[in-house]
């Protein structure tokens, strides 16, 4: 069997080249919760309509114009014919439910807010039902984790880099959600063994790295035991034709993987996201 993991190492070999913003991309604003939250949407050139939207969120101190930075996403998007937008969080962070942010301690609800903004650009956009899709590093990966948890009728699949879920923060999607999940084994902020951690907001207990793909492979009721891979295991025949891929990269440590010396994260779950639609 060609499972995805296969496809993709392929496919990071060739390398995703160097990061790049695009300025001309217009900003966007969207009041939810009495706060204006702000997001940067980039459109392909000339895309009627688009094979998908995707919810690229940055990581504790970063804005969503340094993620566009950090991931290239909008060559992505290009590629593969989807609309990418690049939310801001409060503060820079994300309330992701492990207390251990300002907008997580204010209160703020941030499931509502990409919830909002998903059917905004949906609608805007003209994006089919079942093609939306989130990425995230670090703090963003947490709130990737917890958006498909509390929103699964809205999320079709995920792709976390550096970031799982706080122990305490419940995951009880409601339908399954396939996921790309990679992280370093070497990550000195976000444990690939979890337990404690400290990040900029503070203290918080998290799930290993390799529970967290358990979890999802649970909840997405997967065959036992996945396929294993040098670079990680997939499994794939899972509950309504999802599958969950967790690729782990030797030695890396907190930053987002572009080939060649590792799995490009950018093109890896790009290529994840269009093998999803449907």
């Amino acid at each position: 069997m060609t499972t995805f993991l296969g496809v993709f190492l392929v496919l990071a070999a060739v390398g995703g080249g160097q990061a790049s913003a695009s300025p001309g991309d217009p900003p966007g604003a969207l009041t939810f919760g009495n706060l204006e939250r702000t997001y940067l949407v980039h459109v392909p050139p000339g895309l009627d309509r688009p094979a998908g939207l995707v919810i690229n969120l940055h990581g504790a101190g970063q804005t969503g114009g340094e993620q566009a930075a950090l991931t290239n996403y909008n060559a992505i998007a290009d590629q593969y014919g989807f609309v990418v937008a690049y939310p801001d969080g409060i503060d820079l962070s994300w309330a992701d439910g492990r207390g251990a942010s300002i907008p997580d301690r204010q209160g703020v609800d941030d499931v509502g807010f990409l919830a909002a903004l998903i059917d905004r650009l949906s609608r805007d956009h003209n994006v089919a039902p079942g093609r939306v899709f989130v990425t995230g590093m670090s703090a963003g990966a947490f709130m990737a984790n917890r958006l498909a948890c509390e929103r699964a009728d809205l999320v079709a699949a995920v792709a976390p880099v550096a970031g799982t879920l706080g122990v305490g923060v419940a995951c009880n999607p409601s339908r399954p959600v396939s996921v790309l999940q990679i992280h370093g084994t070497a990550d000195p902020v976000v444990p690939f063994n979890g337990g404690p951690m400290v990040g900029r907001g503070g203290a918080s207990d998290i799930l290993a790295a390799p529970a967290m793909a358990e979890r999802w492979r649970a909840v997405d009721r997967c065959p036992s035991p996945p396929v294993p891979d040098a670079a990680g295991q997939a499994a794939m025949g899972c509950a309504d034709g999802t599958e969950v891929v967790f690729v782990s990269i030797d030695g890396w440590g907190h930053t987002w993987p572009f080939g060649p010396t590792a799995v490009d994260a950018s093109q890896a779950s790009g290529q994840f996201f269009a093998s999803q639609l449907r």
